[in-house]
Parts: structure tokens; C-alpha cells; sequence
């Protein structure tokens, strides 16, 4: 029973009292009371989790906007566990942390594994550009390094992962983690990249694109650079796996194996694994038992030192 449903009852028993023996009549009314007081001390606090499949689930704010927030998925029993932060899709302009495709099988997965699994929301069009949007991120991790202790994760072992949108926004960071250390947090282990088409945004703009493309990234070939990865390419970037779809028209295969180049270059670490799916598919199934989620599971294993 509610506790507003408890208080409403109350308030009923008040009214009948002058219908009941008195005794009676206290006695109903202490049973209530001591039944609001359960009720209370059995409700945790709101940053207290909550009972998912596997372990639990809490959220947190990042910023000041109902947009930065984060929903942290924690394995019963966390102590030094390794995290994933993953940074949904949609187009830099729909989308969120609790999408369809983008946590159910990278949860029950994980956190079985000891994992500590976070997504994270950020600002989009047209409130916010994509250059605010890879701010969004860059603090959202930033925050996750600053706090994973106290949910008992070890931020010196994070593996940050996107797709679609969110993957060409870890691609972002990832080439040039300075944006991350602007926003106060400092270099991760690896990172997942799941189905980006937008590697070199300048190449992307300069043929036939969706529309979409032009409301992310407008006209200005100096903001195409700005937020192009494959031009931004720091010595210290961090070794990336990426993930493409042989089904999806745009050949993102073909761009992950350019960028991919560029980064080994580099002297940067990068590989490439094409799976015979169809965009979304990349994000929903990876988690699944398989080849796919096995490649994922090498690559952070190798660099997260497990």
C-alpha cells in the first residue's frame, strides 16, 4: 500500500473516530501510523538504486540540463570493477539513454561479468550543436571518472563505447582525448565504436548525404573539420574497435577502414570488424552470445588488462 494511500486511511479513521469505541478506535489509528513509519524506513533513498536483473540500477546529473544525466547499472558487489560508459545514437537529435537496443543485452552481458554499465543522455539539436554535444559527452565521462569509486568501479579502467550518432561522438573524444581533460577527467583504456559514418565529416558533406548530416553539421567547412575525427588524430589517442555494418548502404565499412588507417599511421592501435548486419543491429545485439560480442570482449580485455 502507498504511503499517500496509508495517509489518506488515516485521515478516514480520524473522521470515524467519533463512531468508534475511543479504544478502538486508537488502536486502528497506531497500526496505521506504525505501518506509514515501515513504509518509510523501507523506501531507500531516491540515489539509493533500485533492483534490476543482475544488480542495480541508480541515476545522476552531470549538468544543470534534465538532458545531462546518466543511468548507472551496478553489479551486485562492485569493488575495483572495470566500467563501460555508452553514448546512445539518433541522429545527434532523438534518441536517449533508455532506448530500445541501447543497454538490455549489453547489461545482462556485463555486469554479470563484474561490469559496471553507465549511459549517459546529452543535449541535441536543435537546443544544442554537435560541438556541445561532444562537450555533453566529454563531461559525462569526466563525471563517471570522478565518481566511479563510489559506486565501487575503478576509473582508471573505463572502455567508452557509442553508436551511430553517439559512435562518431566517442570518435571525437577518442582521437583527441583533450576534450575530455578540458572537462576535468583524465585518459581511458580503450574505446568501442559502433557503426559511425561520420569519420571525416568534410568527405561525408562533399558527396550525396542524408539530410541529417546537414542539420548536424550545417555549411561551414571550418565546423566539418572541427568535429571530424579522422582530422584531429592526437599522439595520445586511444586505441579504438571499430565496428561496422556490411548491411547498412552508406559503406561505413569503408570509412572505418580509412580511419583506421589514419590511426595506425598514427602509431595508434585500431582495428576494424565488419559484421553482416544492418545498422541498428550492431547496437542491439552486441551482448548476445557469439563471434561479435566475443571480438568486443577480446578487444577490452586486451586493454583493460583482464
Amino acid at each position: 500500500m502507498s504511503r499517500l494511500r496509508l495517509l489518506a486511511l488515516l485521515g478516514c479513521v480520524s473522521v470515524l473516530s467519533a463512531l468508534i469505541i475511543p479504544a478502538e478506535a486508537q488502536v486502528l489509528r497506531q497500526r496505521l501510523i506504525e505501518r506509514i513509519k515501515a513504509k518509510s524506513a523501507a523506501t531507500p533513498p531516491p540515489d539509493a538504486g533500485k533492483l534490476v536483473p543482475g544488480g542495480t540500477q541508480r541515476s545522476a546529473s552531470y549538468g544543470a540540463s534534465p538532458d545531462q544525466t546518466m543511468e548507472i547499472y551496478l553489479p551486485p558487489h562492485p569493488d575495483h570493477a572495470p566500467i563501460i560508459v555508452m553514448v546512445h545514437g539518433g541522429g545527434w537529435r532523438i534518441g536517449d539513454k533508455n532506448m530500445a537496443g541501447v543497454v538490455e543485452n549489453k547489461v545482462k552481458h556485463w555486469l554479470p561479468k563484474g561490469y559496471i554499465f553507465v549511459s549517459i543522455d546529452y543535449r541535441m539539436l536543435p537546443e544544442a550543436g554537435v560541438d556541445v554535444q561532444a562537450r555533453d559527452v566529454a563531461s559525462g565521462v569526466a563525471y563517471v571518472q570522478k565518481h566511479v569509486s563510489e559506486w565501487g568501479g575503478d576509473g582508471g579502467k573505463l572502455i567508452l563505447m557509442g553508436h551511430s550518432a553517439g559512435a562518431h561522438l566517442v570518435a571525437l573524444l577518442s582521437a583527441d582525448p583533450s576534450r575530455v581533460r578540458a572537462a576535468g577527467g583524465h585518459d581511458w583504456s580503450g574505446t568501442v565504436v559502433l557503426d559511425s559514418a561520420a569519420y571525416d565529416v568534410a568527405s561525408v558533406m562533399n558527396r550525396k548525404h542524408p539530410q541529417l548530416y546537414d542539420d548536424a553539421f550545417g555549411t561551414d567547412p571550418a565546423y566539418w573539420a572541427s568535429l571530424s575525427p579522422a582530422q584531429h588524430i592526437a599522439p595520445d589517442a586511444v586505441p579504438m574497435i571499430l565496428v561496422c555494418a556490411l548491411k547498412r548502404p552508406d559503406d561505413s565499412c569503408g570509412q572505418s577502414r580509412d580511419f583506421a588507417a589514419r590511426l595506425k599511421a598514427a602509431g595508434h592501435a585500431a582495428q576494424v570488424v565488419p559484421e553482416n548486419l544492418k545498422h541498428g543491429e550492431v547496437n542491439s545485439e552486441l551482448g548476445l552470445p557469439g563471434e561479435y560480442t566475443d571480438k568486443v570482449d577480446g578487444f577490452m580485455s586486451a586493454h583493460l588488462g583482464r
